[in-house]
């Protein structure tokens, strides 16, 4: 045996396994044609279920061959029929008599009998080990429990000059996946060099796709890229070491491995999935309920299937002593998948049903679940909180694991207070020794030592860190527990780079001030209005409609065999309305095909004076729109045809804050953005392109960005590439913010007081109709004075008055965030932050007044492309996010205003760079031409609008026909679309009316 050859690292890794536990299987004893190590599976029964077994072997005359022969033959079927999982979690029955496969260890330690059975499994590792009927091929090494095959490896030595890539093709064309050792026997199959471990759970041929196992660069949890730190010994040994430990690798088949119910796929973990779960656990099991734990996972590290992992282990954990750490398991999650995911996976882990309960109904059957025996894991949502306040009882002393899936802003402040008083009734007088019930309100907001959070997210914000983070030892600033970074699942080709391809495109346009007079505006308001009619005007709608859909069908339609599809990101639900409707008639009058566009938006919007709404636009009900958009003609037979699924694809998808996270749509490639993106939302938009298909490559994903700038993109992504962290909070800053209120002399302690009492008081007793109404009363009381106090101070100082606002916002808002980090237990905060929230209800508001830019013209218009950018990000380590510094807007001084003339110039030097005659708008030029025509000019002079249409629409396409060199593309679609030039002929005749008359002084 040379030192340099595989063999020797095959002896290393056999050797390591025999001192963990395993025992050396001998290659001998495999019954090729059952799939079975007979020797070590008898061996195990005979020790663990010895009376069991003789009375079998009554049954085949007291003979042991014939018992031997006819056990392994049934249990060899069983496998065929119901998987070796199975089998080894429930066992099989044979002529009645229940044959346990094996013995797993019991979540606590209290009876020995269970673990010396446990202790009894004998799990052997065979070297060599031939396989097959027709041949002598073998597999370098296979991994038995109690005699059945889970896995195999394949073990390649870089010494060689041969690494994990010859492993992968060696199993993926020297392994015929029809034997059955592959077919119907193991589970997983292991490519390892000394560097690198890659596992599969399905031998496909050539078409056998290995997923990574490696732990990082930079080692487990922490923030790195693909492969494996540096290590005194092999890089690699990670696997035979932690992973196939005998007690790690019964705990994987136990709880971790399991069937994916839809492509009946087997689930082996990833390294970081196991690692997270396994550290989660261990931690609450030593140090208890009362810990707060932040995983910054990225998309597409599979945090779904790790919620359940760590649910299901979470929901049996026990502690040393053998204590139960929690009474339940409560996941607050607004996706429905997870669900129906965690039902399934516990069910094949536990096979009882009920132990996962979703909250779907009202706060009765949360408080049922809560207080019953069966559901152990509780599903619900955190809006539905607030309305089991008073349901649930008789929770004292209960431990509670929350588990966060996806930790935005949303589990802060209020909501989370919120759901602690419902688990926990914070708010009772027995809470705090002395009885005072304001520093029991107080204590609600803290960490307590019977509820953990256990909260998962891609892209935490400081909040979020501050909330569940945990503090470095040395300088204190907060990190996640755990961290599966987005580099490093780029790397390891678990998601796309989305910013790899990022082209830039730039609107440039100018205006014209139409009116007669030259009014004077606030040039913020009025600012915002100008570029809301530039960004919303018909012909900028249209050029862009333009630009997207000719991209798509020259760049993304024939992408994934057809499959792809598209995302255009707006910014208000009346620009994805009309963008739609833009892109539906630029669609429609070319007579293109395969482009058919959705949108969606919440709510009801008047466009144009009609009512409308995302299911009207569609043409069918809002819940059915990510089936509709998914269908692809491509996997349908019977595509265009009457039994087709659906008589549409539809590829491009229209949003307005919908759908820009949590949707998960594989074949999405190209996004086109027409909104400013910052912060956490631009990571989570963009993601929306990041998901694999196997279809699906690095060159298919396209960014088309008609708003941001690439490297300001880079910068919003930074954050959330690596690790993120924080500084804590300074303490202090809520005596600022207390000093800052208190300071405008409104509020007096007595008046404060007297309503905090009212308030505690009841929403400890008040039970009766009468008894709220009667509380309410008092609270609505004894917030008057202070409300007539502001009022006074608007009408002599509204510039205090509204310092005095934006004071008493600030420290509302930093009470319901610091309070959970910080144990103030200070009754005055306290006492502030609920006067003061109810206070602020009361305060009367500035109307601001609205701003009338008149008539103004879009003059010029270009969209052009700008450049082509490869916008990815580099490895620079962790990313320090701002902490929590306090402080607010402030009150809004009136800024001088200026000419409406003078503002639109402004925006022409910044929007109208390079802008000539060419650009010219030619809507614009019709509505000048018209209003210059004697007959109209008459007309609007003598008539109302109404009857001024009846000349205007004689006249118009006579005006604009002669002016039918000035564009023709455009007069073109004017000729040829009836519903185009409809609405151009409306448009112009009502902006011609107004120009007219402005200009002689009528309107």
């Amino acid at each position: 045996m040379s030192v340099h050859g595989e063999s020797t690292f095959e002896a290393v890794i056999e050797q390591s396994l025999l001192d963990s536990g395993w025992t050396r299987g001998l290659p001998g004893n495999y019954d090729r044609q059952l799939g079975l190590d007979t020797s070590e599976l008898f061996a195990f029964i005979g020790a663990t279920q010895n009376e069991a077994w003789l009375r079998l072997v009554a049954y085949h005359g007291n003979s042991q061959d014939e018992a031997q022969k006819r056990f392994k033959q049934y249990l060899a079927k069983q496998i065929d029929e119901r998987g070796p999982l199975d089998v080894l979690r429930r066992g099989v029955k044979d002529r009645g008599i229940l044959f346990r496969l094996a013995f797993f260890k019991p979540a606590h330690s209290i009876t020995d009998d269970a673990l010396n059975l446990y202790r009894a499994n004998r799990l052997s590792v065979t070297r060599q080990l031939r396989y097959s009927e027709s041949n002598q091929n073998s597999v370098d090494l296979a991994l038995f429990v109690n005699g059945i095959p889970l896995a195999t490896a394949e073990l390649k030595n870089e010494l060689t000059k041969q690494t994990v890539e010859d492993a992968k093709a060696q199993y993926r064309t020297d392994r015929d996946p029809r034997e059955l050792l592959f077919a119907r026997r193991t589970l997983a199959h292991f490519a390892v060099d000394q560097n690198l471990v890659f596992v599969t759970t399905r031998l496909a041929g050539e078409k056998t796709r290995f997923l990574p196992f490696n732990t990082g660069s930079e080692g487990p949890g922490v923030s790195g890229g693909a492969g494996n730190p540096t290590a005194q010994g092999y890089r690699t040994a990670y696997l035979w070491e932690q992973i196939w430990h005998p007690d790690t690798w019964m705990d994987l088949v136990r709880r971790f491995l399991h069937t994916e119910k839809e492509s009946r796929a087997l689930i082996f973990p990833r390294y970081h999935q196991w690692h997270a779960v396994t550290q989660l656990t261990e931690h609450a099991a030593a140090h208890g309920a009362g810990h707060n734990y932040l995983v910054m996972h990225s998309a597409g590290s599979g945090k779904s299937n790790t919620i359940a992992w760590l649910a299901h282990r979470l929901s049996s954990l026990h502690s040393a002593a053998n204590e139960p750490v929690f009474d339940k398991v409560i996941i607050i999650t607004d996706r429905v998948v997870l669900d129906r995911q965690l039902q399934d996976t516990v069910f094949q882990f536990e096979h009882v049903p009920g132990v996962v309960q979703r909250i779907d109904k009202d706060s009765a059957q949360l408080a049922t679940a809560l207080q019953g025996e069966t559901a152990k894991i509780i599903i619900t949502t955190m809006q539905k909180f607030p309305f089991v306040l008073d349901k649930v009882s008789g929770l004292k002393g209960k431990k509670f694991a929350v588990v966060v899936d996806e930790a935005h802003s949303s589990q802060s402040g209020d909501s989370a207070a919120a759901l602690k008083k419902v688990l926990l009734k914070m708010g009772s007088d027995d809470v705090d020794e002395s009885g005072d019930l304001l520093t029991a309100s107080a204590l609600a907001r803290g960490r307590h030592e019977t509820l953990s959070y256990f909260a998962f997210t891609a892209t935490p914000k400081p909040k979020t860190l501050e909330l569940f983070g945990t503090p470095h030892p040395v300088t204190g600033n907060l990190y996640p527990f755990h961290t599966y970074s987005m580099r490093q699942a780029i790397e390891e080709s678990f998601i796309l780079d989305t910013l790899k391809n990022y082209v830039t495109y730039k609107s440039y346009w100018k205006l014209a001030n139409a009116n007669v007079d030259d009014p004077e505006v606030d040039p913020k308001k009025a600012g915002s209005q100008l570029a809301r009619f530039a960004v919303l005007h018909p012909t900028m709608m249209a050029q862009k409609a333009e630009v997207i859909v000719e991209h798509f069908l020259k760049h993304t339609a024939q992408r994934l065999g057809g499959r792809a599809k598209a995302m255009v990101v707006t910014g208000s639900r009346e620009a994805a309305a009309r963008l739609y409707t833009a892109l539906k008639k630029y669609i429609e009058l070319h007579g293109y095909t395969g482009c058919a566009p959705l949108v969606a938006f919440s709510g009801d919007l008047e466009l144009d004076g009609v009512e409308v709404s995302e299911a009207k636009l569609n043409g069918f009900a809002e819940g059915e729109l990510p089936e509709r958009f998914a269908y692809t003609a491509a996997d349908d037979k019977f595509a265009g045809g009457p039994r087709a699924k659906q008589p549409v694809e539809y590829k491009i998808l229209v949003v307005a804050e919908k759908y820009q996270t949590g949707f998960d749509q594989p074949l999405l490639t190209t996004m086109y953005v027409d909104k400013p993106l910052k912060g956490v939302a631009a990571v989570q938009t963009l993601s929306r392109l990041n998901r694999t298909h196997p279809l699906k490559g690095q060159g298919d994903v396209f960014v088309l960005d008609f708003v941001n700038e690439a490297g300001d993109i880079t910068e919003q992504f930074k954050p959330f590439f690596e690790t993120a962290a924080t500084m804590p909070t300074d303490p202090n800053l809520l005596y600022t913010a207390e000093n800052a209120v208190t300071s405008y002399a409104l509020l007096v302690d007595s008046e404060m007081q007297a309503y905090a009492d009212a308030l505690l008081e009841a929403e400890g007793k008040a039970k009766t109709d009468a008894a709220l109404q009667k509380a309410h009363a008092a609270l609505y009381r004894f917030t008057e004075p202070a409300r007539d106090r502001y009022v006074a101070l608007a009408a002599d100082d509204p510039d205090a008055a509204e310092g005095f606002r934006a004071a008493l916002r600030d420290f509302t808002r930093m009470y319901a965030f610091l309070s959970q980090v910080v144990p103030y237990q200070d009754a005055g905060l306290e006492r502030l932050y609920l006067y003061g929230r109810a206070l602020l209800n009361r305060l009367p508001r500035t109307e601001d007044a609205s701003v009338d830019i008149g008539e103004v013209q879009l003059t010029h218009l270009r969209i052009s492309e700008t450049g082509r950018h490869d916008a990815s990000l580099s490895p620079e380590g962790e990313q320090m996010l701002p902490g929590f510094l306090g402080g607010g807007a402030g009150p809004q001084n009136d800024p001088d205003k200026v000419a409406l003339s003078e503002l639109i110039e402004v925006f022409n030097d910044r929007f109208g760079i390079g802008l000539g005659e060419g650009d010219k708008i030619w809507v614009e030029q019709q509505i000048q031409a018209l209003s210059e025509d004697g007959v109209v000019e008459a007309a609007a002079l003598v008539n109302d609008e109404s009857n001024f249409g009846v000349v205007c629409d004689k006249r118009i396409e006579d005006v604009i026909l002669s002016r039918h060199d000035d564009n023709g593309k455009l007069m073109q679609r004017y000729l040829d679309d009836d519903t185009l030039r409809s609405q151009l002929n409306q448009f112009a005749r009502s902006q011609a009316y107004r120009l007219i008359r402005r200009k002689h002084g009528l309107t």
